[in-house]
C-alpha cells in the first residue's frame, strides 16, 4: 500500500525562496526572524539534530518572503549535513537571493552528547565604489 504524500510534504520538497521589493531602503532597518523548530540528520551518525536558527539582516532592495523561508527551512529536516555547513548555506543562498546591507545567521543547536553547538555567521556589503584589492 502507497501513502500519497500530504500538501506540507509536497510543498516543503517544491519549495523556493522568495523576495519582494524593499519599500524603504532609504534608512537601514533591522528584521529578525527566529526558527525555534529547525531540524537535520547528523551526517555521521544519521541521528536528528535540532536548532533555532537566527536571522538577523539590514535589507537593501529586497526582502525575503516569509512563507517561502518558513518552507525552505523545513527543507533541512531530512538532510544530512553538519552544523557548520548548514549555518553558512542558509546564509549564503540567503545572501545571493536578497543581496542586503548585512546579515547574520545563529545556528542554536540542542545539547547533544554533553556538547552544546552555537554557529554564527555573518555577512557585511562592501560600500560602493570600494574594491577588494
Amino acid at each position: 500500500m502507497t501513502q500519497d504524500k500530504l500538501y506540507g510534504q509536497i510543498a516543503i520538497e517544491e519549495n523556493k525562496l522568495e523576495r519582494f521589493e524593499n519599500r524603504t531602503q532609504h534608512r537601514d532597518y533591522t528584521i529578525e526572524f527566529t526558527c525555534p523548530e529547525f531540524t537535520c540528520i547528523c551526517p555521521r551518525s544519521g541521528f536528528p539534530d535540532f536548532a533555532t536558527i537566527y536571522i538577523n539582516y539590514i535589507p537593501d532592495k529586497w526582502c525575503v518572503e516569509l512563507k517561502s523561508l518558513k518552507l525552505y527551512i523545513n527543507a533541512f529536516r531530512d538532510e544530512k549535513v553538519f552544523h557548520e555547513d548548514v549555518t553558512n548555506r542558509i546564509l549564503d543562498e540567503l545572501v545571493e537571493l536578497l543581496n542586503p546591507r548585512f546579515m547574520e545567521i545563529k545556528a542554536d543547536f540542542n545539547v547533544r552528547g554533553n556538547i552544546h553547538t552555537v554557529i554564527t555567521a555573518n555577512y557585511k556589503k562592501e560600500p560602493e565604489g570600494t574594491s577588494g584589492s
